[in-house]
């Protein structure tokens, strides 16, 4: 399994860049499995369905399953919330793990920029960054020595991609 990740500001377009990567990778035979990281609470499970009823009477763990797919949802529970490396171990095998968010975490990330957002790049600052995704140039320093993408071209970010995942195993050391 190879890692990398995709890192920005919220509204930079990472979801959307997402959405037009993984089938542009999977026509290239990679096959994809993808992690976000979410800062608010969210719910996968619809208000008075079983599974949900499970999860609010207190259950730790509901498993949902039918012949199309299955979803294991883990309540913390007042728990430390999992990191990246223990979330990743609960990932089957595949391909191409894509990171979304983790922008705090060490593994290597396309940085995604967008100019309208007025937000800060986020290289130099994290190191782990090793290609740029904008709809701008990079500015002079750093981050113009570091591949770029135009945001919309989803075929030179797969490039991008492919170049500089890492080994899971390796990164995990």
């Amino acid at each position: 399994m190879k890692l990398i990740g995709l890192a920005g500001w919220s509204g930079a377009g990472k979801t959307t860049l997402l959405t037009r990567l993984i089938p542009c990778l999977a026509a290239r035979g990679i096959g994809v499995s993808t992690l976000k990281h979410a800062h608010h609470r969210f719910d996968v499970d619809t208000p008075g369905k079983d599974s949900w009823l499970h999860r609010e009477a207190g259950a730790r763990q509901v498993l949902v399953a039918s012949e199309h797919r299955w979803a294991l949802m883990t309540e913390n529970r007042g728990a430390p919330e999992p990191g990246l490396r223990f979330l990743l171990s609960r990932l089957s095998p595949v391909d191409l793990v894509i990171v979304e968010g983790f922008k705090r975490d060490s593994h290597p990330k396309v940085e995604v920029h967008r100019a309208a957002n007025a937000k800060p790049w986020i290289h130099p600052e994290d190191p782990h960054v090793v290609a740029v995704a904008s709809d701008t140039r990079p500015p002079p320093g750093p981050l113009a020595d570091l591949p770029w993408s135009p945001l919309d071209d989803v075929e030179a970010i797969a490039d991008l991609v492919q170049r500089f995942a890492v080994d899971l195993a390796a990164w995990q050391g």
